[in-house]
């Protein structure tokens, strides 16, 4: 994901400290119940779509817009999947992060998905029984959008 420029700021005087921020991602089904997901620019891996929100911005809306920027695909947030906290992650230049990520079920509505920015190389929709190598976390988010049972998942588990 990019840095926001209000990111940049908060780090030009806290360094590479540990920053507490809020993040989304979005499970964004197609009719067909296929899955959006787009390999990462930094990493080369499939992931699901997220970023963080901007100063005042609606989580949900962020999903939307993050969805639009990076891939070209309109959707509409439909529910909240899951609240978590995520372990910390270390970026490449020392910067440190941990995440309050608020996952959505999305539903597109429209665009043709394809790489819309430079935050990934490859878009695609994929069956969900036939997902490219995903990590535990976005397997499980997708699974948890699937579901319409709110007790299946132990919160108390960490990704």
């Amino acid at each position: 994901m990019a840095t926001p420029d209000f990111i940049r700021a908060l780090r030009a005087s806290a360094g590479h400290q540990l920053l507490w921020l809020p993040g989304v991602t979005a499970v964004v089904f197609d009719d067909e119940d296929r899955v959006l997901l787009a390999r990462r620019a930094d990493t080369l891996r499939w992931s699901l779509i997220g970023g963080i929100p901007e100063p005042g911005e609606q989580p949900a809306a962020c999903a939307v817009r993050e969805v639009q920027e990076e891939t070209a695909v309109r959707c509409a947030a439909e529910r909240v999947v899951l609240v978590q906290a995520l372990a910390p992650v270390t970026y490449a230049n020392g910067d440190v992060c941990q995440y309050m990520d608020i996952t959505f079920r999305c539903r597109a509505v429209g665009g043709e998905a394809r790489v819309n920015d430079d935050e990934s190389v490859e878009v695609g929709w994929f069956a969900v029984d036939a997902l490219p190598e995903l990590d535990e976390g976005c397997l499980m988010r997708i699974k948890r959008a699937q579901s319409d049972d709110p007790t299946w998942f132990d919160a108390t588990s960490p990704l």
